[in-house]
């Protein structure tokens, strides 16, 4: 190779870097300069020479970091095949290039710094410490020779650290080697780093000015000539304290603590130092949080001296004084992380057997920590909270006289932190200018606030458990200010009425805040304080005030009802104040902003969200009010009842939702007659008017025919002003009203608890075989009365999917059975804009309504059907054919039903209805349903999932996935939940026997990342239930069900396969294993899962418990079944050979057996072929790092380490000689 050559090429490498990164290059230049530089790394046997050269300091910047590129390129895949020669001229050189190539300290580009590090440390990682062991020797030696070098070292050494301990980016073996040695090494490596840091940073204090023994720094001396080295010096401090914070993490506590923590001493002390605060802070964050041995940790303690404390407090003080400059702000919220953690420390250790006192500093360190808690920063603000409820809850520190002192400050601080203010786009507070740091925009804040209220509500409830007078003092001021204060609605007016507040406006944030601090600390003062402590007189004349408080403002009135609630358990003490309570609730279920429109039908002014909620907010206090006190309004009932008659009378005044509401209180209280006929009667009387309309004729014919009904509701007329006219509402509303009524009585009467009670009052029955009691539900014989024709109703909604009736709708109507947008925005996660949500009409439109009415219907009727089962028991399933009229009523048409309505069925009603269900009636009424159930949701599920996959083949980069509202992302998502809804369903089903409101998936369930649990293997005693092996036993379900579960594995949702591999595939298969299973069925659900693997073997979860259940398919079958080791031999990339030495040790049952874990990694490394990977990792260049010999036990030489070692035919202990 000659020098010509290498210059040659050199100068064309220089050519295409430069066309590479210049701006006005064409793309096929650029591509073309790429495609030479690539084929030039992959290729050339002359790279080593040319990268050397490209990287001299005579070279552009540009182009010596490709030199670097190249070497690296170097030592990442050739290293393996390089002679020893060629390996020691390149680090010779790569030395050489640390000690006098590169620039100056601060000329020097930092990617061209960070390049070099990394080649030193990719040759670390190969060769260090076997055939390198003067490795950190040299490092110390390039060091000497000034800050250039020393602060290259500590790039090195930072990533080493991260690359071996962090993200353990090698071998387990090297991993291994090189962590030992670093440890064994740690003394001088942490001396180095100390040393190296001290003497930086007192040279550099020397040339700016000041006294070294001084924390705070004086003005700058005039002698500009020392301003660079004194930066050098502070460079290479920085780079010291970035290095710690890599070590600082893992290394044993010893080293941190070492010569009476000196270590933390310094970076106290650094606090003060502008430039070095930042790193400092990082670094004493890292420390203080470590986990560890209590009696290792104890020696943090010290932290709480005089020095430290002072240290923190003052430099916490001069950040704070200069403003909001970014740079200050980073370090504030630092130093509040490294006083959390210091707290943390505390705790764990006062108390302990580590013999700590609670330090002298402790009131210094809550004064300073309250200081943060009542910063303008509302990040600040709640990055104190879960501390202050660690020092709350703490057995020791709750009792301290300094904790209890700081109590009433922490909820004066509180009063403020609750009021949401510091809008990011508002100017309002102080805390805005902060959360333009913090927050992209008002939503993201908005998220933030609410988790930050809840967070904070726990901690107030905690300190009100230590103090909860003064809580409920402040609680009583706080509100009676409010009720007197004027009311200030800001620049911005509601849209709901003029001189409304919006939820911006000042007086409203204000009540918001004061509303939850009253009832966090209300609360908490029940459960703490004996019966006789508690203050009544005060609690009584409170309720008193709030009771006669007059407002017109439905957001002012909807926080005047929470406080009503959060008082009424002084009512308990005083019975006779109840009248007032109600009739203040009943006043506020017929709230109105315009006094007429109660009287008057009209669309023309729509009730605004905030009215509605106030309405709603009302009669939900008098159902907990009645659900909570039951024995308390008994004695009230007539007058209650007659309240709610009146407001029956007019079928205008209330919502069909209202209505029910207020009956559903009258239930809940019947339920107190205990009393089986006299309740009885009484449902009778109060849905007297419900049967009336329900079983008249006209609405029998309604309810029966599809067409009748559209006609009925208004839903095939064409309106042609959608604003006002709405002829049919009223029908709708007739039937709203049914259909609630029923749900309500259904969900709320039920029979007394006590068995003796139910037996004195006639409920009931006797016990099942099973021994579980039977009782009778006093609504049976009203509901059941009423069954038929809610069957013909879900049926009639089912029916109105088919094409033929979809053409009826009117134009107005034709999307009437369309998703709201609500539901939409919901299932595609896009967030509510703030404001909309209470200014803006609950529907704006006639086809809005009609949207609503066919959606509530729908959910609400299988809402009942859900219910059915537990209220009546008995009566509900011995109903004569229910299963049948089940079928041909619920699941009616299901092809045309679309996913939207499909998901809350098998939620609201399949899920509740079979596990409710005593075993008595699982063959005549669980099982004939879920067998057609099941068979049809995974033709449906199949046929869904393969559309999906072909879309996706087809149209790869297609704009319609560029549009999160598109019509496909929503059915797609769509299908995903219906897929989680139905493998929750069969698991329930057959395995665990969760409770049904356990894991309904929330609206949207659509965070994936709790797909990612690393929770791989199923729980041992996963056995199917009762229902699970009766399922089991019929063929159809069976077939239907198995195939589901295995063929949902490769369907694309990860949080499904997960759920499914873990707690319901392998229980289904183990119990048909006894069975004479057919060698194509076995194959069939062990290539499944393999499938499974390539689809989702890159999320690290999903893999996992996929690993695991093809091992133990594999286990449990192959002996019986050949086929198996068919499959498993076209696996590609399969080692046939390791495929043998696995499976005759699995069949050899003489064989002693090897560890289960050994035995599941060799498994892994056999299917490793059809594990899919991450887009990212498929076309990434593998990096092969050969172990090195072994440094710590003496091996039986294997053939392969001798064949490595003797390569170049010479044993090599050393390759780089000192």
């Amino acid at each position: 190779m000659s020098a010509e050559q290498v210059s040659g090429l050199c100068e064309q490498l220089v050519k295409a870097v430069t066309v590479i990164m210049d701006p006005a290059s064409t793309q096929r230049y650029r591509l073309e300069a790429l495609k030479f530089c690539e084929e030039f790394k992959e290729k050339c046997p002359i790279c080593v020479p040319c990268g050397l050269k490209l990287a001299e300091k005579t070279q552009t910047a540009i182009v010596r970091h490709f030199g670097l590129q190249i070497l690296e390129h170097v030592v990442k895949y050739r290293w393996n095949n390089m002679p020893r020669l060629e390996k020691v001229y390149l680090k010779n050189n790569v030395m050489g290039l640390i000690s006098s190539g590169t620039q100056s300290i601060l000329e020097e580009e930092s990617h061209i710094k960070d390049v070099l590090s990394r080649i030193v440390v990719e040759m670390i990682k190969r060769e260090w410490p076997q055939h390198w062991p003067d490795m950190l020797k040299e490092l110390d030696t390039l060091s000497k020779q000034g800050e250039t070098q020393t602060e290259l070292v500590m790039f090195i050494l930072l990533r080493l650290a991260e690359d071996v301990v962090t993200f353990q980016t090698l071998p387990t073996q090297r991993r291994r080697d090189i962590q030992q040695t670093l440890t064994q090494n740690m003394e001088k490596i942490f001396s180095f780093l100390l040393t190296a840091l001290q003497q930086n940073v007192n040279k550099y204090r020397c040339m700016v000015g000041a006294p070294q023994d001084q924390e705070v720094l004086t003005a700058p001396q005039t002698d500009l000539s020392q301003e660079p080295k004194a930066q050098a010096n502070c460079r290479v401090g920085i780079a010291a304290l970035n290095t710690l914070a890599g070590y600082i993490d893992w290394v044993a506590l010893s080293h941190i603590t070492a010569d009476n923590c000196k270590l933390l001493e310094m970076l106290c002390l650094l606090l003060n130092e502008p430039e070095l605060q930042v790193g400092a802070a990082e670094c004493l964050l890292i420390a203080v949080s470590r986990k560890g041995k209590l009696e290792d940790r104890k020696p943090l303690m010290v932290l709480f001296g005089d020095v430290a404390m002072h240290c923190i407090l003052s430099a916490a003080q001069t950040a704070d004084g200069e403003g909001l400059v970014e740079k200050h702000y980073v370090f504030l919220k630092r130093l509040c992380q490294v006083l959390c953690a210091l707290g943390s420390q505390l705790c764990a250790l006062l108390g302990s057997d580590c013999d700590v006192e609670t330090p002298a500093n402790f009131g210094k360190y809550l004064e300073s920590f309250l200081a943060f808690t009542t910063h303008p920063s509302q990040f600040l603000r709640s990055s104190t909270q879960i501390t202050w409820g660690a020092l709350f809850r703490h057995e020791v520190l709750s009792r301290d006289p300094l904790l209890l002192a700081v109590v009433p400050k922490y909820l004066r601080a509180s009063m403020t932190n609750l009021v949401k203010v510091g809008f990011p786009s508002k100017a309002d507070s102080p805390s805005c200018e902060y959360s333009r740091f913090d927050f992209d925009s008002d939503e993201d804040f908005n998220a933030f606030f609410n988790s930050f209220r809840a967070q904070q509500g726990e901690v107030i409830r905690m300190a009100c458990r230590l103090d909860p007078l003064t809580g409920f003092q402040m609680a009583g001021e706080w509100l009676k200010y409010q009720l007197t204060a004027p009311v200030d609605t800001g620049p911005m007016n509601s849209k709901t009425g003029e001189g409304l507040c919006s939820i911006f406006s000042p007086s409203f944030v204000q009540w918001d805040a004061m509303t939850f601090f009253s009832e966090s600390v209300i609360s908490q003062m029940f459960r703490t304080m004996d019966k006789d402590e508690i203050p009544v007189n005060d609690g009584i004349d409170l309720l008193q005030l709030v009771l006669n408080f007059e407002t017109k403002d439905p957001l002012i009135l909807s926080c005047v009802l929470t406080n009503v609630s959060a008082l009424f358990p002084f009512v308990t003490y005083r019975p006779e104040y109840l009248p007032q309570v109600l009739s203040k609730l009943f006043a506020s279920v017929t709230f109105e902003v315009v006094e007429e429109s109660k009287f008057v039908v009209s669309v023309q002014a729509p009730r605004t969200r905030a009215v509605k909620n106030v309405r709603r907010h009302a009669c939900s206090s008098i159902i907990k009010m009645c659900r909570d006190y039951p024995q308390l309004v008994l004695p009230n009932f007539e007058m209650l009842y007659n309240h709610v008659k009146q407001l029956l009378s007019n079928e205008l005044l209330l919502t069909q939702m209202e209505k029910c509401a207020l009956m559903e209180a009258l239930v809940l209280i019947s339920n107190q007659f205990k009393d089986y006929e006299r309740q009885k009667a009484f449902l009778e009387e109060l849905m007297a008017p419900v049967a009336g309309l329900w079983l008249s004729p006209e609405m029998q014919r309604v309810l029966s025919d599809p067409e009748a009904f559209i006609s009925y509701v208004g839903a095939d007329n064409k309106i042609a002003d959608p604003l006002l006219e709405d002829p049919s509402g009223l029908n709708r509303s007739r039937i709203s009203f049914c259909v609630y009524t029923i749900l309500g009585v259904v969900k709320r009467a039920r029979w007394p608890a006590a068995t003796e009670e139910a037996k004195a009052g006639g409920f009931f029955l006797g016990y099942l075989p099973s021994g579980t009691p039977m009782y009778r539900n006093p609504c049976t014989e009203q509901v059941l009365k009423l069954f038929d024709n809610l069957l013909a109703l879900i049926r009639t909604h089912n029916n109105l999917y088919m094409p033929e009736m979809v053409a009826r709708l009117g134009d107005t109507f034709a999307k009437a059975l369309d998703m709201l947008e609500v539901e939409k925005n919901a299932i595609l996660g896009l967030p509510q804009p703030l404001l909309e949500l209470y200014d803006s009409p609950v529907y704006k439109t006639v086809l809005e309504r009609m949207q609503g009415f066919f959606c509530t219907l729908y959910d609400n009727c299988f809402h009942i059907l859900g219910n059915a089962g537990p209220s009546m028991q008995q009566d509900f399933y011995t109903v004569e054919g229910l299963a049948t009229q089940l079928l041909s009523s619920a699941f009616n048409n299901l092809n045309n039903i679309p996913d939207y309505r499909l998901r809350p069925m098998l939620r609201v009603f399949v899920k509740p209805l079979v596990l409710s269900c005593p075993a008595e009636y699982y063959e005549t009424l669980v099982c004939p349903m879920l067998g057609p159930l099941f068979t049809y949701l995974h033709m449906r599920l199949s046929q869904k999932w393969q559309v999906i996959n072909q879309r996706s083949m087809l149209c790869e980069d297609d704009a319609a996935d560029d549009n999160p509202e598109s019509q496909e992302m929503l059915e797609e998502q769509l299908v995903r939940l219906l897929t989680r809804e139905v493998m929750d369903l069969a698991t329930v089903c057959c395995v665990s026997k969760k409770g049904v409101e356990q894991n309904t998936t929330a609206a949207v369930d659509g965070d994936d990342d709790e797909a990612m649990a690393t929770e791989v293997t199923p729980p041992a005693n996963a056995e199917l239930t009762e229902l699970g092996k009766c399922l089991m036993k019929q063929e159809d379900v069976c077939t239907a069900v198995l195939i589901t579960a295995y063929t949902s594995l490769s369907w694309k949702d990860t949080l499904s396969c997960q759920r499914t591999t873990t707690q319901l595939c392998w229980p289904l298969l183990k119990q048909v294993l006894p069975g004479n299973l057919l060698p194509d069925a076995v194959s069939w659900f062990f290539t499944s899962v393999l499938k499974g693997l390539q689809v989702h073997g890159q999320h690290d979860g999903c893999m996992a418990a996929l690993v695991h259940l093809a091992f133990q398919i594999y286990e449990a079958l192959r002996p019986r079944y050949g086929e198996l080791k068919a499959v498993m031999e076209q696996i590609p990339d399969i080692q046939l050979d390791s495929l043998e030495q696995f499976d005759s040790k699995l069949l050899n049952p003489t064989l002693q057996k090897v560890a289960d874990k050994r035995r599941k990694d060799h498994f892994k490394r056999l299917i490793s072929g059809c594990i899919g990977k991450p887009i990212g990792e498929q076309f990434r260049k593998e990096v092969h790092i050969r172990n090195l010999p072994s440094l710590f036990k003496k091996v039986k030489p294997s053939l392969e380490t001798d064949v490595l070692e003797n390569e170049d035919g010479e044993g090599f202990n050393v390759l780089f000689e000192p």
